[in-house]
């Protein structure tokens, strides 16, 4: 029998569960399929914006009382915003559920949007970017983006800029969430100690406080490159902060297991072949790793590190080497193993939390449309093979694919271009 339940109520909002009886607490959160990506340039960090305002205050609770009425039942309430989705979520004892859930649908529905919250929360929001453009690690990733995906909502910064903060009003933002915030973008997800019937009773008693309305669209991605791309800022700092990156499938693409293996293989553990290369045998840099992202209609593969200036030209040379590696070369049958193994056991660890259970219902229902066993997650990772895995790195380890961004003391550029070849 499945962990996990599915309901769609009349009025358009989608309920998953997934119970876990065993559990002492439940993890509740409220999706919205909708993120940065869904903007349009004058409205650039809208969806933030939002995040933000839902926790100013409703017409029946203060801020101070939101946050009241979750840590004063030994709770905890958050939220994020990424490029095609927004959570708000919250976590405490099992039998608090429906405080929970009353606070939430409180904040998402009721929020006052007051102007001298929004005047207060714009200048709280640029603290927030120039806290993380002061973090050399975070810059690199947000040039990054902007150079695989320019002159597009990928390529735009979450947050947004001061220029786009200063331009959004109450009217405008709350024109985008009752366009965007619907219930064909929504779903209310939630695991722990509860019961799916449960749930559905009590999100039905909100049920008519969303919006109604289909799931909105974005501008799709444009992927025009023909050549690699270097992008430099200079910045006084005491290490370089390198991020290089290649686009590579959507979401829905089959030969996303097959990536998932190759990045752990390349860059996701201290077992890795970069890792090992660049830190373990010649100490070039404390930390490289690379990440995975995964989007409606596209994807990246990133690799990042930070290191001494004076070794950026060798660091470079070694990654595009294990890139090209792993298109000339099938992984042994030793590596391929421990990378199955690693991936398919940190999926097993990680869904032990009623936590990253509601993460799971969440990303795989905005994501996919359904809800994936981990089962079959697995047998689609036993599938995979060797050739399978050079053949996506063939696939997308290309030259013309190729961008680099820097953050460094480095006054130019000029010459790294070279470096950019597999």
């Amino acid at each position: 029998m499945s962990l996990y339940r599915v309901t769609r109520l009349p009025e358009g909002l989608t309920v998953a569960s997934a119970e876990m009886p065993h559990m002492a607490s439940v993890s509740l959160g409220l999706w919205v399929g909708v993120g940065a990506r869904y903007e349009p340039a004058a409205l650039n960090g809208a969806c933030h914006f939002i995040e933000h305002l839902l926790f100013k205050g409703t017409t029946r609770r203060s801020p101070k009382a939101i946050s009241q009425a979750v840590e004063g039942i030994g709770g905890y309430l958050n939220a994020w915003t990424s490029e095609e989705n927004t959570c708000f979520y919250s976590r405490a004892r099992h039998d608090r559920l429906e405080e929970l859930l009353d606070v939430l649908v409180d904040m998402f529905t009721h929020s006052r949007f007051a102007p001298a919250d929004i005047a207060k929360e714009r200048e709280v929001i640029k603290e927030e970017r120039a806290m993380y453009l002061d973090q050399p690690a975070h810059h690199v990733q947000e040039l990054l983006n902007a150079t695989l995906w320019p002159h597009q909502p990928l390529g735009r910064s979450i947050t947004g800029t001061p220029r786009s903060l200063d331009a959004l009003t109450r009217t405008s933002l709350l024109r985008f969430r009752r366009t965007h915030y619907v219930t064909g973008a929504l779903v209310i997800a939630a695991a722990g100690n509860l019961r799916h019937a449960q749930l559905v009773k009590a999100v039905t008693r909100y049920a008519r406080c969303f919006p109604p309305g289909p799931r909105p669209s974005h501008e799709p991605a444009r992927p025009r490159q023909d050549q690699p791309r270097v992008r430099l800022h200079t910045k006084k700092t005491e290490q370089t902060q390198l991020a290089l990156g290649l686009r590579t499938c959507p979401r829905n693409d089959q030969r996303r297991f097959a990536l998932r293996l190759l990045n752990t293989i390349l860059g996701e553990n201290m077992s890795s072949r970069l890792f090992q290369e660049v830190r373990e045998d010649r100490g070039l840099a404390y930390n490289i790793y690379s990440t995975i992202s995964s989007f409606n209609d596209t994807g990246d593969f990133v690799i990042s590190a930070g290191l001494d200036a004076e070794n950026l030209p060798q660091v470079l040379k070694l990654t595009l080497r294990e890139l090209g590696r792993a298109r000339g070369a099938l992984p042994s049958k030793a590596e391929f193993r421990r990378a199955r193994d690693y991936v398919i056991g940190q999926m097993d660890l990680s869904l032990e939390s009623t936590e990253n259970q509601m993460m799971w219902l969440g990303e795989q229902w905005v994501g996919f449309g359904r809800i994936f066993e981990p089962t079959e997650i697995r047998q689609s990772l036993a599938q995979v093979t060797p050739a399978q895995i050079r053949a996506v790195a063939r696939d997308f380890f290309r030259l013309e694919r190729l961008n680099l961004a820097l953050v460094s003391p480095l006054k130019t550029a000029r010459g790294f271009a070279r470096f950019l070849t597999i």
